[in-house]
């Protein structure tokens, strides 16, 4: 689930996110009507599946809690608060350095960068440089883009370099290709991702389209992904995961947009995986389209309908699969500004073997959900993260 953090991390004033929480402030704008939208949802957060799981209880600490499973919650040793971060690590490998940003509001980018890019894509120049909303700068700039070609190039507080661009006239093809240059570019600056924002409409109505596409770089040492691919197991990445990891340490990757395609995807994928397969989904939604737009009523409505959907995946499963459900950072949407926030994530396990109402405590690293998972599956241990028993 992106983006679900349940409460700040010790460490999250070094990120200016004290008193971040992204469940918990959901719960309290619920409460008290604020996240109440005619047609979309009303009341009180209504997620029964997840609380019989332990996702209250987790987010409360509560030790004797009759879950359905294991439930507990997870901080982060990796230095960032991002995407890549946050994968990585719980695949067992943290992110033990300083990401390179762009730390300037404005003239984010140095001179060179964006000479050097000019240059050698043959673009007329570039709008933005700065930080910004991916839906606010396209709004600002996007009819400006559609008449003179020049793409939006634009970052946030995380290590990215982002490029907008109108789907047609500036075309999906080409943005790729520009976003391609960029990533060689970017590398001396270690910056995780380029990161391609496509979009369509005409000015004044601009909306961001599902063709957005990662370039990452590689994780520094070999994922829990990679060592089940070299076991010959297999990984079946749905949505943004083989991006996340450049590809490395997939067998299959399945291409689904948004919440409802994603969940379908591992609806159809699981009945027919091989032995010794995991299916690893990015529930996007969370983050793209709630947590950074600061959209309470949005967030709290995809997660009632999440919520909805478990019993479904739940009569799947056969005795010996597993579900864990987590997530990679924070990103509280009645927070200030529009970036990631620092939290504890949860770590929700359930399974027709899976022994229940096990609390987990507070695991000291995401890696140990990786470590847990080669734990299960008989493979050697990772270098990071201690293992919690499933069964």
């Amino acid at each position: 689930m992106d983006s679900f953090g349940i409460g700040a991390l010790e460490d999250a004033n070094k990120f200016n996110d004290e008193g971040a929480n992204t469940l918990g402030h959901i719960v309290e704008y619920c409460n008290l009507g604020r996240a109440n939208s005619l047609g979309v949802r009303q009341g009180a957060l209504v997620i029964p599946h997840l609380t019989n799981l332990g996702l209250i209880a987790a987010a409360k600490r509560q030790r004797k809690f009759k879950s359905v499973g294991l439930y507990g919650s997870a901080r982060e040793k990796s230095f960032g608060k991002d995407t890549s971060s946050g994968h990585w690590e719980m695949m067992g490998v943290p992110v033990l350095f300083d990401w390179g940003y762009f730390s300037s509001p404005s003239s984010s980018f140095p001179a060179l960068l964006l000479n050097s890019l000019i240059k050698e894509t043959g673009i007329p120049g570039i709008l933005g440089n700065c930080h910004a909303s991916g839906t606010e700068i396209i709004a600002k700039y996007g009819e400006e883009h559609v008449r003179t070609g020049k793409p939006i190039c634009y970052t946030s507080a995380d290590s990215v370099f982002q490029i907008a661009a109108h789907e047609k006239s500036f075309g999906l093809d080409k943005l790729y290709g520009v976003c391609k240059v960029a990533y060689n570019l970017v590398k001396p600056y270690k910056i995780g991702r380029v990161i391609a924002r496509p979009f369509l409409g005409v000015g004044g109505h601009y909306e961001r389209t599902d063709n957005r596409r990662d370039f990452s770089i590689p994780p520094p040492a070999p994922t829990l992904l990679d060592k089940m691919v070299a076991a010959n197991k297999s990984v079946i990445a749905i949505g943004k995961i083989a991006d996340i990891f450049a590809n490395s340490g997939i067998s299959k990757h399945i291409n689904a947009h948004g919440n409802h395609e994603i969940f379908d995807a591992i609806l159809s994928t699981l009945p027919n995986a091989p032995s010794d397969s995991l299916i690893f989904a990015n529930f996007v939604d969370f983050d793209m389209k709630y947590g950074h737009r600061r959209d309470v009523v949005g967030y709290a409505q995809a997660l009632e309908e999440f919520d909805s959907w478990i019993p479904e995946l739940e009569r799947l499963l056969g005795k010996e699969d597993i579900v864990i459900i987590t997530a990679d950072h924070g990103c509280d949407p009645t927070f200030k500004g529009t970036d990631h926030t620092r939290e504890q994530i949860p770590i929700l396990v359930f399974g027709p073997g899976v022994r229940s109402g096990g609390y987990l405590g507070i695991r000291k690293t995401f890696a140990d959900i990786g470590q847990s998972l080669a734990n299960y599956f008989g493979m050697e241990p990772l270098d990071h993260g201690t293992a919690f028993q499933i069964i």
